[in-house]
């Protein structure tokens, strides 16, 4: 099981320890540092500026919002610092939800998400591939665009720049059973949100026959502490947040997996209490034990206990959202055994 950096997005502001957490994890061997973004920093900038101050780690997405960027755009910025980085890029991508669609990027919600999926990552391999000018005759992803608005004036086009690596990795951010099924089918691995080892059986039949050689990276946040109540408040003010505020009431994809993992009475109680703007009464509805089953967290003789769990399943990426040095530390030494 490799371990993964993940750094996530910006809050109000640059964060000043994401270079010097990235250069650490890239000295203590490292495999991978991931960025995100929801509606404020982008994704590649920062992915960027750290490829500029690092060497050998691979460099991630996790993830590039699908509806921030047609295909192509995305394919560009892949491409793009895969040479920049010398072939370290991995291209991790995320649907989102209508509230984030709808309401930051002003597009639709896609009627059939994976039909959406399906012909964005066809559109990115395309570019990447070179082999022919792209095109695709798709339902939300149509190349040339052939809308009752075009002009008919668009060709077929293949990118200027030939890309480093035709097969530059695609991973998939999916939540549902049939999400992650189709990850299975048409992407280089998966980026589960929140993973619990003793519970695969919520992501569907397809996480116990997975093809050869294909990633599953889940995101977890660590942290080497002595009290674990007190570790587990920013996991548990994160799931507040994407439980109760990442989605509408009546659409929350978040929130149906923690129905599913068996917290579905918490999950509604927590949105309501976000909803009705009671955050930090949502935050501590959160369930200790389900912020627990997905995180490390606690001394590091529990963490090096509970990490033997996964080991033991698909994980092939641990993507540790580690805040500190030491603890970065310690998952290195705990790996390595």
């Amino acid at each position: 099981m490799r371990l993964g950096l993940a750094l996530g997005y910006w809050g109000r502001g640059p964060s000043p320890d994401h270079v010097p957490l990235a250069q650490e994890a890239e000295r203590l061997g490292y495999d991978s540092v991931w960025t995100a973004e929801s509606w404020g920093s982008d994704v590649f900038t920062p992915l960027a500026w750290i490829a500029a101050h690092t060497s050998r780690i691979r460099l991630g997405t996790a993830v590039a919002q699908m509806a921030a960027r047609p295909p192509t755009t995305t394919a560009m910025h892949a491409l793009t610092l895969d040479h920049l980085s010398g072939g370290r890029m991995m291209l991790g991508l995320g649907l989102s939800g209508p509230q984030v669609v709808e309401g930051w990027y002003g597009r639709p919600f896609p009627s059939s998400p994976l039909t959406a999926t399906r012909e964005y990552v066809d559109v990115v391999r395309q570019v990447l591939r070179r082999e022919a000018p792209v095109e695709l005759a798709g339902r939300f992803h149509s190349h040339p665009y052939r809308g009752p608005d075009a002009t008919g004036l668009g060709k077929p086009l293949k990118p200027i720049t030939h890309p480093l690596r035709p097969g530059l990795p695609i991973l998939l951010g999916a939540e549902g059973p049939k999400n992650v099924a189709q990850t299975t089918r048409i992407a280089d691995g998966w980026l589960p949100l929140y993973w619990s080892p003793t519970r695969p059986e919520v992501y569907g039949p397809a996480v116990r026959e997975l093809p050869e050689n294909f990633l599953v990276a889940p995101l977890a946040q660590a942290r080497v502490c002595a009290d674990v109540a007190e570790g587990l408040l920013p996991v548990k003010a994160m799931l507040g947040f994407y439980i109760g505020g990442m989605g509408h009431a009546a659409r929350n994809f978040h929130a149906d997996l923690m129905a599913r993992m068996g917290y579905e009475e918490e999950a509604h109680r927590i949105q309501e209490l976000f909803l009705s703007g009671r955050r930090k009464e949502a935050v501590l509805a959160v369930p200790d034990a389900f912020a627990d089953e997905i995180s490390l967290v606690g001394p590091r003789e529990r963490i090096a206990e509970r990490l033997e769990l996964w080991r033991k399943g698909p994980v092939t990426d641990l993507l540790a959202l580690a805040p500190d040095p030491h603890t970065l530390r310690v998952l290195a030494e705990l790996t390595s055994r």
